[in-house]
């Protein structure tokens, strides 16, 4: 499966904003910090504050947070929200497309349990177990997680 750059981008800002939570940051801040384009951005963060995902404060003082605590905001809600827009395949779609294969189709129920198993597994993930820190930040690499364990053995 490949995500859209929208959730792309919209995955990288809230692993910023979950690394200091009680920040307020301006769409100019992370699209600079990580490259983005700050119109695809605004764009970004009205979808998530409509899924009550950030906050934002207009103004001066204005910007964006995260509207609850990152342990309680699943990797799968925000692929499920951001990726709302864009079908897996043609005949997922609201309407159903128009695949001439719909009514005798035996591919979509694979494709359907396998999209189903992605989500299930990525709403095992929380923003807080992904945040980010710039290098160089005082928070960065504290909370360095485990490697990998290999599945291959040792010959």
């Amino acid at each position: 499966m490949r995500l859209t750059s929208f959730t792309d981008f919209g995955l990288r800002a809230l692993m910023r904003l979950a690394g200091e939570p009680d920040r307020t940051f301006t769409t100019e801040q992370i699209a600079s910090e990580f490259a983005l384009s700050r119109h695809h951005l605004i764009k970004i963060v009205r979808d998530l504050a409509e899924a009550e995902i950030v906050r934002t404060q207009r103004g001066v003082t204005g910007g964006f947070a995260l509207a609850r605590d990152p342990e309680t905001i699943t990797i799968g809600e925000i692929v499920r929200r951001l990726e709302s827009r864009e079908a897996l395949v043609e005949c997922f779609r609201g309407d159903g497309g128009t695949c001439v294969l719909t009514p005798t189709c035996r591919l979509k129920g694979r494709l359907r349990s396998a999209l189903d198993a992605f989500l299930r597994e990525l709403d095992r993930a929380t923003l807080a177990d992904c945040v980010w820190q710039p290098p160089g930040s005082a928070k960065a690499g504290r909370e360095a997680l485990p490697a990998p364990r290999s599945r291959s053995k040792q010959v």
